[in-house]
């Protein structure tokens, strides 16, 4: 099975032991290309560094809901010079994030519309995070858009996720997909089918139902896109490839 990672997080301590083994791996385990999701200035710098290591790791730069108090006054500088980079496939990931709220709620606004507006002027995709502020974020999608991009880790209901869609936002769907409790997800991703998904793991983040509790790897799309071809009745591994691949412009 051929399969795609559009959520990665290689960059990030978890992997400092194998990081490079994994990499070398893709071929075998089917990998056709991952995109590495940046969450600072910091982590972009990073995910770049690795993405040129590497001919099947993209990049993305952009600010984390989290992080959106820490950034600095050129931050939007920094990030349009990082993104003008041949292996910067999307702005991402950017959203708002009330679980938490380790930003304040307006200042998490602000920066997730600064940075949405920087990739319409460059004309990128945006990897959007999205967690407890489905209301907002599609507001301000809807406001500032059209965009091309992706609901990362997509976890809202049927109404908006036939919402995103026809903003026309792919919905990213990982490991969540295949935990024994989540048949609203399974039923989400039957309602919206496979032309408006595209799959990803957040590793070191989310496991799927088999490695719960351990730590995540871009192999594991597998059990992803399984699970998926179960929902569907059919295989549409390729479909979820051609998703990635049109959305981020890769090619390889």
């Amino acid at each position: 099975m051929k399969i795609v990672d559009t959520h990665a997080h290689l960059h990030m301590k978890h992997f400092n032991e194998d990081r490079e083994k994994i990499i070398k791996n893709f071929e075998n385990d089917g990998i056709e290309f991952i995109v590495n999701v940046a969450t600072n200035i910091e982590d972009s710098y990073q995910c770049i560094e690795l993405s040129k290591k590497y001919d099947k790791v993209f990049a993305t730069v952009g600010i984390h809901p989290h992080d959106s108090s820490s950034v600095p006054n050129d931050y939007l500088g920094i990030l349009e010079k990082l993104a003008k980079n041949e292996k910067v496939v999307a702005i991402g990931e950017i959203g708002l994030d009330y679980y938490r709220n380790f930003s304040p709620k307006e200042v998490q606004q602000k920066v997730f519309a600064e940075q949405l507006m920087l990739a319409k002027d460059l004309k990128l995709p945006v990897v959007v995070h999205v967690r407890d502020a489905y209301e907002d974020a599609y507001n301000i999608l809807e406001m500032i858009g059209p965009f091309d991009g992706v609901i990362h880790s997509f976890s809202g209901d049927r109404e908006y996720a036939l919402k995103f869609v026809k903003l026309g936002f792919y919905l990213g769907i990982g490991g969540p997909l295949t935990y024994k409790k989540n048949q609203q997800l399974r039923d989400i991703v039957r309602l919206v089918g496979e032309e408006n998904i595209v799959t990803e793991t957040d590793c070191p983040y989310l496991p799927p139902q088999p490695y719960r509790g351990k730590r995540n790897e871009p192999s594991y799309v597998k059990y992803v896109v399984e699970e998926i071809n179960k929902l569907i009745g059919e295989d549409v591994s390729e479909k979820l490839i051609n998703n990635a691949r049109e959305l981020f412009g890769v090619n390889v």
